[in-house]
């Protein structure tokens, strides 16, 4: 097998693979969010709410890098979220033109909900299935998510 070491291109294979897998988890996060332990949130909601948790507090202008979106939308969802509890928001002393953002505790045990809800529809995808993993998947998976890092 190829190894990206070196120099060659990513196989077609693998690459459709990770996009299935990608797919599925797209699938996967949806039905955490409407399966009641994610509030109604919308997946943009839900990729904010990933990004803010990641640190302690995360710049708005960074959350819409993050999701995509441009700053003045990335602001009334920052907004929304705020009205219905889940981060809360203050201007970044250091840089009064930059506004900051928390998670509330309530926003964390959402967040950890849906989570869970994911991880448990990963699990009884896995086990119906009767896939039997390889012994190396931990190791793949890790580093393939090392390099995906920079899109959470």
């Amino acid at each position: 097998m190829t190894t990206l070491t070196d120099g060659a291109a990513v196989p077609a294979e693998v690459l459709q693979s990770l996009e299935d897998l990608t797919f599925g988890a797209i699938g996967l996060t949806a039905l955490a969010l409407a399966g009641g332990a994610g509030g109604g949130l919308t997946i943009l909601q839900w990729r904010a709410l990933v990004v803010i948790g990641r640190a302690d507090q995360a710049r708005v202008g960074g959350v819409a890098t993050a999701v995509g979106m441009s700053l003045p939308s990335t602001s009334r969802l920052i907004r929304r979220l705020e009205r219905d509890g889940l981060v809360t928001s203050v201007r970044d002393e250091a840089d009064r033109r930059a506004t900051l953002v928390t998670l509330t505790p309530a926003g964390r045990r959402l967040r950890n909900e849906v989570v869970l809800r994911r991880r448990a529809l990963m699990e009884e995808a896995l086990l119906a299935g009767g896939t039997r993993l390889p012994e190396d998947l931990d190791g793949g998976l890790a580093a393939i998510a090392r390099a995906f890092e920079r899109f959470i």
